[in-house]
């Protein structure tokens, strides 16, 4: 069976019963691929993501599909499952007191330490999502970084999820989003007119600014670091405590002595960690 083959298969109404064990099938196996958990209660969301595969394949229901990802055809529909079942909420300048300490207190530090021939300024944006979080770090960067060409400026935005990272690049939203944001901010993010009146897109400037790929985090990290910031936010709460451990070692590895690690407002370490003492709200120094 390829995905060629079952896209051609006659539309008709699947069978979207998710089975005990065709739930802890797809857990088993997104926790393998990707580190996420998907608790119990989440059968219900699950099941509804999984619909939209098993019709995006011309399937006749989930239990053909899970049977399908058992079969040595179904390697290109992993990262689509991963897609699936990821979920991605965010917004601009999400957590705002994040976006106020990076300007107002890392960032003038950092230009100020690199400022010359040599100077060199990294950000990882590590759950980069569909792109509010990164272009938010984008918009505050270049209100400090202002026309300053002294310094190499550099936002790296990585995800797992493949179709997100595309709207992430193209940088179109609806208006509304925008509206919402506070006076201070909006004009930071330097919007463009889009073709139609209900969206918007973000300057070329900041686009400029990012490099977005794709990354699992449970995988080998095809990067050297050092960085300077670091943003994982609201990604812990989908991992279990040995997961998040061994990212976490990872990520002090690559942040830069005197670098800044951002959580989520209700995520935190998992274990004490030696290098990182806690100086904000879920914002970590690591030690010189």
């Amino acid at each position: 069976m390829s995905r060629s083959s079952t896209a051609l298969a006659t539309p008709q109404l699947a069978d979207v019963t998710l089975t005990r064990d065709d739930m802890g099938f797809i857990a088993k196996l997104v926790y393998e691929q990707a580190g996420i958990v998907i608790r119990e209660h989440k059968e219900a969301m699950t099941r509804g993501r999984l619909a939209r595969r098993v019709k995006a394949l011309g399937l006749n229901s989930v239990a053909e599909y899970c049977a399908f990802l058992k079969t040595p055809q179904a390697a290109d529909e992993i990262p689509e499952l991963i897609n699936a079942v990821t979920t991605n909420h965010t917004s601009f300048f999400r957590e705002r007191h994040h976006f106020d300490h990076l300007r107002k207190e890392v960032l003038p530090r950092l230009l100020q330490e690199r400022s010359g021939r040599r100077g060199r300024v990294r950000i990882w944006c590590s759950a980069a999502s569909s792109g509010e979080e990164p272009y938010s770090i984008a918009a505050v960067s270049r209100d400090v970084l202002g026309s300053r060409s002294d310094v190499d400026f550099k936002i790296l935005a990585t995800d797992i999820d493949t179709d997100i990272l595309m709207k992430a690049e193209a940088a179109v939203y609806p208006s509304d989003q925008f509206d919402r944001l506070p006076a201070d901010v909006k004009p930071l993010l330097k919007l463009e007119p889009h073709s139609g009146r209900s969206d918007a897109r973000i300057s070329e400037d900041l686009r400029r600014m990012i490099a977005f790929k794709r990354l699992n985090l449970i995988e080998k990290w095809p990067i050297s670091g050092p960085f300077d910031v670091i943003f994982c936010r609201n990604v812990f709460i989908y991992f279990d405590t040995q997961t998040k451990a061994s990212i976490l070692d990872r990520f002090v590895t690559l942040l830069a002595p005197g670098g800044f690690l951002y959580l989520g407002h209700s995520e935190s370490l998992p274990q004490p960690h030696p290098q990182l003492r806690l100086i904000g709200r879920t914002i970590y120094e690591r030690l010189p």
